[in-house]
């Protein structure tokens, strides 16, 4: 499952849909939007995308990490609009035989994504506001 919406998710139905008989561990990552950064109260964030880009480059990262860590499956929830703190922005969920093949394809996964995927962050302060450079 490879999803850029504006909708929220829940992390249980997620995870549900991404079992099967062989899975021995589900490893998942929730990003939320924080109340403060970089000193500042954060009041509002945006989150941008070339969204039929970040499906297809979010689809080839599922693809090399299923081969790479041996994955049963993967989902990938990307959410774009405006958010408050509290909010959620992201989910990535693993299910693997094992733990560690778990745990490993996650962290690639966020890892990799902040790298290569066109998205884009702005933070709204109290004060002011900036856009946040990803890794891409």
């Amino acid at each position: 499952m490879i999803l850029v919406t504006e909708d929220d998710f829940s992390v249980d139905d997620v995870l549900k849909k991404i079992r099967n008989e062989r899975t021995g561990a589900v490893v998942s990552f929730v990003g939320v939007v924080r109340e403060e950064d970089r000193g500042r109260k954060v009041r509002k964030m945006e989150m941008e995308a070339y969204k039929d880009m970040a499906v297809g480059e979010l689809s080839n990262l599922r693809e090399k990490a299923m081969k790479k860590f041996g994955l049963e499956e993967i989902a990938i929830i990307h959410r774009v609009g405006s958010f408050s703190p509290g909010d959620n922005i992201v989910l990535i969920a693993v299910a693997a035989g094992h733990r560690k093949e778990a745990f490993a394809g996650a962290e690639y996964l966020i890892d990799e994504m902040k790298k290569i995927v066109p998205l884009w962050k702005k933070e709204i302060f109290e004060d002011g506001e900036i856009w946040v450079e990803g890794g891409h």
